[in-house]
């Protein structure tokens, strides 16, 4: 009975390490395989998922583990391989315990697919980023790139766009973003020839990146309308391009078109790319403003974005009261953190909107108000406030902002009676833009259902086939009931 019990706890130990999770480098291999299988088969919905897999693994990346992988998929000894292994630092593998005991007996697989060549470069890529090791992650990049010019598999697309990503990125980071600028054009170009749509997203978006880094709107504008156009097929692309097209409307004075590709842009994001939303919301909040909106308090209390959208809350405090003075001291005070945020220039145009929005506050609470109070309250610090306030007013006066005439003779603005707004066209202009949105997240909604393949052709055949079998029944009935007759 003791041998019993001592044969039991035997198997104890192999229970135990078969329960263990597996490790970075077993995960690995299992995308490695997807990789091979989605190849072969020619499905590239295996490789997008190779990629979410990829991202999930980027925290536990480390040099030993990526060596390791390196050795099971490359030949070692190669071109490619030497490469790689040269960009990785020689440490000790105590960390790989699990996976020594399993690859020493296990005789690694060579592959020689584009896919994991690729692959191995998008990791490794990762890797000298996460690390810090800018100028080693530029050679990398720049070799992959040479590698992806000689390959036109539709597989590879969507590792290809990945690495057009990080090959911007880590010149971006060093500041060398200019010197790539023909490259990306020119990989463009091919993207287009071998209609990679995937790889035109991701570029026109980085050479749109590019250009606005340093402020060349006119020449983002001329690539952007010059592009060739198709239906979206990643959201965080289509994103990004709606966040940079809303930047460059902004800076052609296109605030309505402006507005709604950044608001856009925002709501389409996903939850977990919080940096990019409060970019957004940053940009969206200074276009309102300048069209003459004030944002909702909610906009400036989302969750995660109260502390950088500080600013623009008091800002947007500062144009809703119309103080002009108010608006200096928002504007010094927190000068570096507009300037960071490159809409130091937008906000200078908001004085307009602080003036017109006081002088509003002031048609509305005065019928008749003397110029040199207009300019007291509005507090322009000019030589000459009193001319500077009729010049102000006639041109509010001009452009509709007030319903009030100027007496030049006794210096007053004489204020109208408001009269019923219900009575003008503005509830039916807000109605039809509020329907216009309901029906364009309708249409949206709708373009953004999946159907599987030729749904509806399947229904017939199916319908055609039971008709079929139904009529061959018949006949084989009829023939039977013929040769019961004949006998």
């Amino acid at each position: 009975m003791t041998q019993d019990v001592e044969m039991k706890e035997l198997p104890a130990p192999s229970n135990s390490a078969s329960s263990s999770p597996p490790s970075t480098l077993q995960h690995l291999k299992e995308i490695a395989s997807l990789i091979e299988t989605g190849a072969y088969a020619r499905e590239v919905r295996r490789i997008v998922r190779v990629v979410r897999l990829t991202l999930a693994l980027r925290q536990k990346l480390n040099a030993p583990v990526l060596s390791a992988f390196l050795n099971f998929t490359l030949t070692q000894g190669s071109e490619l391989h030497s490469r790689l292994s040269s960009y990785l630092p020689k440490e000790d593998e105590h960390d790989m315990d699990v996976d020594t005991a399993t690859s020493a007996t296990q005789t690694p697989v060579k592959h020689s697919l584009p896919e994991l060549e690729v692959f191995c470069y998008l990791l490794v890529l990762i890797f000298l980023i996460d690390q810090k090791r800018y100028n080693e992650a530029k050679a990398c990049a720049s070799a992959s790139i040479a590698r992806l010019k000689n390959v036109n598999r539709r597989t590879v697309d969507v590792l290809a766009s990945r690495l057009y990503f990080y090959y911007s990125l880590s010149y971006e980071l060093t500041g060398d973003l200019a010197e790539i600028r023909g490259n990306l054009l020119a990989l463009h170009r091919i993207a287009t020839l071998r209609h990679d749509e995937l790889g035109q997203e991701t570029l026109l978006n980085l050479l749109l990146r590019n250009y606005l880094h340093y402020n060349l709107y006119d020449q983002a504008e001329k690539l952007r309308s010059k592009a060739p156009r198709f239906e979206a097929h990643s959201n965080q692309q289509f994103c990004r391009y709606l966040f940079y097209l809303g930047k460059i409307r902004t800076i052609q004075l296109e605030y309505t078109d402006a507005k709604e590709s950044l608001l856009q842009a925002a709501r389409k994001a996903p939850v977990s790319a919080l940096g990019f939303r409060v970019q957004c919301n940053k940009w969206a909040v200074i276009v309102r403003l300048l069209l003459g909106e004030i944002p909702e308090r909610t906009v400036f209390m989302q969750k995660g974005m109260e502390k950088a959208l500080r600013p623009y809350f008091e800002l947007t405090n500062a144009v809703r009261i119309g103080d002009l003075e108010l608006f200096r001291n928002v504007a010094d005070k927190f000068s570096s953190t507009f300037n960071s945020d490159r809409t130091h220039n937008l906000i200078v145009r908001l004085r307009h909107n602080v003036i017109r929005t006081g002088l509003r506050n002031i048609s509305i609470s005065y019928s008749r108000i003397s110029l040199a109070d207009v300019a007291k309250k509005l507090r322009l610090d000019s030589a000459n406030p009193v001319a500077d306030a009729e010049s102000i007013v006639s041109k509010a006066i001009r452009d509709g902002a007030i319903d009030a005439t100027i007496d030049h003779e006794n210096g007053w603005m004489v204020s109208k009676e408001t009269g019923d707004i219900y009575s003008t066209n503005e509830p039916q202009f807000a109605f039809n833009s509020r329907i216009a949105f309901c029906l364009n997240m309708h249409n949206e909604a709708v373009r953004a259902l999946r159907f599987p393949p030729n749904s509806h052709k399947e229904k017939e055949s199916a319908e055609k086939r039971r008709e079929r079998q139904q009529q061959e029944q018949e006949l084989a009935k009829h023939i039977a009931e013929e040769d019961d007759d004949d006998f």
